[in-house]
C-alpha cells in the first residue's frame, strides 16, 4: 500500500508546485506563489488539496495580493455594463442602426420623388 501511496503523493506535490509556478500571478489567491509552494511541500497531502480548492483562481477570475495589504482585489469587469469592450460594441451597434435608419429614410424620400408615381 505504501509503495502505491508514496508515488501518488509525490506526483500530486510535483504537479501542484508546477501548477503554482506556471499559473498567472493574478489567478493566485490569498498568498504569494512562494508561500503556496512552501505550503504544498510542508503539507504533502493537505497542501495540494488546499491549493486546488482555495488558492487557485478560476479562469477569468483575477485576484491580486498586495504585500502590505493582504486584502483581495477583484480584477476585471464584474458585470457586462462595466465591461468597456461590451459598452464599445453596444455603442457601435447603436450607431450602425442609426445610420441604417437614416439611409432607409433617404431611400424612401428618393422613392417618393421618382417620376411615374
Amino acid at each position: 500500500m505504501v509503495k502505491i501511496l508514496v508515488p501518488i503523493v509525490v506526483l500530486l506535490m510535483v504537479f501542484s508546485v508546477v501548477d503554482i509556478a506556471v499559473l498567472e500571478r493574478s489567478r493566485v489567491r490569498f498568498l504569494p506563489k512562494l508561500a503556496w509552494i512552501v505550503l504544498v511541500v510542508v503539507l504533502p497531502i493537505a497542501g495540494p488539496v488546499i491549493w486546488f480548492i482555495v488558492g487557485r483562481g478560476r479562469p477569468g477570475e483575477g485576484y491580486s495580493v498586495a504585500s502590505t495589504n493582504p486584502t483581495i482585489h477583484r480584477l476585471g469587469p464584474i458585470a457586462p455594463d462595466d465591461d468597456p469592450d461590451f459598452l464599445g460594441r453596444l455603442h457601435r451597434e447603436q450607431e450602425q442602426e442609426q445610420r441604417i435608419r437614416e439611409l432607409e429614410k433617404r431611400l424612401n424620400e428618393l422613392g417618393d420623388d421618382a417620376p411615374g408615381k
